[in-house]
């Protein structure tokens, strides 16, 4: 398999009961299959040299670079944070599942890891801090309040209120 990054081959390594692809003659990236990536993102999961190398690696992260394409199924890949470590943007196939990492991501990730109550909190804190949200909220409120009048108005009109008196 090709490196979606540098076009480089990908190589199977063992991190420990989890055999990941990674680009050791190129940029140091790594392609987690579906599921993968969740065995991993902990301090506590994982082992043996190849993952140890892995964490080795420095950061590189061109924020300015082009969309990369799923390694898989040549779809561009949607960039977003990943769910437990928001320091980190990751690179998703949602056709295929699969998440590809440059190198010294996972590192981050690791280090990063929050657990359910952090991300939750976290989660909270980016949406309060939208504008968009906060609007989008309002609106949802003016729309249930509009329901509401619209029901109340023609309640008439059911067959019900003339049956139950409701």
């Amino acid at each position: 398999m090709k490196c979606p990054v540098c076009q480089k081959e990908m190589v199977a390594e063992n991190f420990g009961g989890v055999n990941i692809d990674v680009c050791k003659a190129g940029c140091k990236g790594l392609w987690f299959d579906w599921m993968e990536l969740a065995k991993l993102d902990e301090k506590n999961e994982g082992l043996g040299a190849a993952l140890q190398e892995a964490l080795s690696y420095e950061r590189a992260n061109d924020e300015n670079r082009s969309q990369v394409k799923c390694p898989k199924c040549s779809l561009p890949m949607h960039v977003h944070k990943y769910e437990s470590a928001k320091e980190v943007n990751i690179d998703e196939c949602y056709q295929y599942g699969g998440f590809f990492l440059d190198s010294g991501e996972l590192k981050i990730i690791r280090e990063n890891f929050m657990d359910e109550a952090e991300r939750d909190a976290y989660t909270q804190k980016l949406l309060d801090s939208s504008a968009e949200f906060k609007n989008e909220q309002v609106n949802l409120e003016k729309e249930k309040s509009r329901t509401e009048a619209v029901r109340n108005f023609t309640k008439f009109l059911r067959v019900s209120y003339y049956i139950t008196g409701k």
